[in-house]
């Protein structure tokens, strides 16, 4: 419910940990692939109709707390005029990367021109749920968005945004800033129709170096993260041992990838709200052994200030009875 999941935001005890799980509503479910099958993927995210019926897809089956919106991170690069498509077998591709400082976008077009079918979707989202559940909207981070518009497609070293720092620097900043901008208005947008709660996905920033995060990334998640009135967390990978970065973002709840111990975490960040991080491969086991694996979670974060989610998203090939397991475990709990 609702209720359950705010608290959980506001470090408050909750009688059960609210659930809902990243890439929820995706490939894993029946019903996704056969709605999708007369859908690409674009036409999807921008078509309130189909993306709210996605969006319910894992609420209805499942009783999560959080109805996640159906969208992708990189919408927020449709306001800067860059262009993006989705290649089967390569993933995101951007049509004209950028190359050097030159490319680097200096404005951007209102977000509620550019993405206002966001919009549209979250108010059909809080109507249909109402009490029931939080609405969560999101936004891909800087560093993130960066990457996918230096390289334009996936990376798996991110060596090519990387080497843009290097050789641009006061580059890499107006770059961060023109996403930061971008989010910022992005995020707020969201809230203004209806978002409960709003994560910041800058997944790869953890790939840079402590003094690079700090010097480039932290500055932009603090301003965005700052401009939100709703509670806001953030999901970085990659950041065990740097949690406190994190911390300073100024996020109300930080999100654990799989590799973080949640007893450490949980001593570390003190009274912050944490949520996850059930390891995602764990859902590829029988029922029982997702169960029993989150129940392990679940008492091990504590009473009070944590969402159980996965560390990282839904993988396609889950079967949906080891997503009801874990839903399940979660509701089974009383305090």
């Amino acid at each position: 419910m609702r209720e359950r999941f705010l608290r959980a935001a506001r470090g408050q005890r909750t009688d059960r940990p609210p659930v809902w799980l990243m890439r929820q509503a995706g490939r894993y479910l029946p019903e996704y692939r056969e709605l999708r099958a007369d859908h690409s993927f674009r036409e999807a995210i921008s078509t309130p109709d189909v993306a709210e019926e996605i969006s319910l897809q894992p609420w209805e089956r499942f009783g999560v707390d959080g109805v996640v919106m159906y969208s992708d991170i990189l919408v927020a690069l449709e306001p800067l005029g860059l262009d993006y498509h989705i290649e089967s077998g390569v993933g995101p591709v951007v049509a004209d990367p950028i190359d050097g400082p030159t490319d680097v976008p200096g404005s951007h077009d209102p977000v509620d021109d550019s993405l206002d079918y966001v919009g549209d979707l979250l108010e059909r989202l809080t109507e249909r749920v109402g009490e029931e559940a939080a609405v969560i909207g999101f936004a891909g981070g800087p560093f993130t968005l960066a990457s996918y518009a230096v390289a334009g497609e996936p990376s798996r070293s991110h060596v090519p945004v990387r080497g843009f720092r290097a050789a641009h620097p006061a580059a890499f900043d107006d770059l961060l800033a023109a996403f930061a901008d971008v989010v910022v208005e992005f995020l707020q947008y969201q809230v203004e129709h209806g978002a409960d709660v709003v994560q910041l996905f800058d997944t790869y920033a953890g790939l840079l170096g402590p003094e690079d995060y700090e010097e480039y990334v932290l500055p932009v998640h603090q301003r965005i993260l700052d401009a939100v009135d709703v509670p806001t967390i953030i999901f970085v990978r990659n950041m065990a041992g740097r949690l406190d970065q994190l911390a300073a973002s100024g996020a109300d709840v930080v999100s654990l990838d799989w590799t973080v111990d949640i007893d450490a975490a949980r001593e570390q960040l003190g009274d912050l709200p944490v949520q996850g991080n059930l390891d995602p491969s764990y859902l590829l086991g029988d029922p029982d052994f997702v169960a029993e694996r989150t129940r392990e979670l679940i008492d091990r974060a504590g009473s009070s200030g944590h969402i159980l989610n996965l560390g990282h998203g839904v993988d396609r090939r889950t079967d949906p009875l080891a997503v009801e397991a874990f839903v399940r475990t979660a509701k089974s709990i009383e305090r």
